[in-house]
């Protein structure tokens, strides 16, 4: 069984893509997780949320966001971009941003800021790190995710188990990421339906 975010994401992108089998392969590979929404019938689109005042245009293309917050805890994030009848969306939009290990945004540059387009087989991650709680707010992502030629979804995920959760007037379980930890921080999945 894989240990590490990089063993977890190498089996990641090695899935093979057919249908609702991608989402029960994954789960074979980490059989303690929740499966996120099925294939079978089509999906509902992803849940939208606000944006928040924190939002800035113009991110840089990168994944590899750790670099820019060294002393927080390490996570991978990744998924899939799918239609509503479960077919990758290859060259989709996936942008994200959010707070640091102290719970404050970067408002003037491009620290836990970046996009890039999905990979012939609808796939996206982000090497980044555990956003801190912050008041009024439990702990979030913030993405937008547009299909080319499509409208731009805008929406959060989420962290299970937080206590905040509850209180926080845009949480949804809908939007919930499936967490494992692993020996070097978590690694952390969701597929986007646009």
């Amino acid at each position: 069984m894989p240990s590490t975010r990089r063993s977890l994401l190498t089996a990641f992108l090695t899935l093979p893509l057919i249908d609702a089998a991608r989402v029960n392969a994954f789960a074979q590979a980490a059989p303690e997780l929740p499966l996120t929404l099925s294939c079978d019938d089509g999906d509902e689109p992803t849940l939208e949320r606000e944006a928040g005042p924190f939002f800035r245009p113009n991110s840089p293309l990168n994944r590899d966001l750790y670099p820019d917050s060294p002393g927080g805890e390490r996570i991978t994030v990744a998924g899939f971009v799918l239609d509503n009848r479960c077919r990758p969306l290859s060259g989709s939009l996936v942008e994200i941003w959010h707070a640091d290990e102290n719970g404050d945004y970067d408002s003037v540059g491009s620290r836990l800021r970046g996009h890039q387009f999905t990979d012939a087989q609808g796939r996206w991650w982000f090497n980044t790190i555990v956003p801190a709680l912050y008041p009024g707010r439990t702990r979030h992502f913030h993405f937008k995710v547009q299909r080319p030629g499509g409208r731009v979804l805008t929406t959060q995920l989420y962290f299970p188990g937080e206590t905040r959760n509850a209180g926080d007037r845009l949480f949804h379980e809908a939007l919930l990421l499936e967490l494992r930890k692993t020996d070097d921080g978590q690694f952390g999945q969701y597929d986007f339906v646009v």
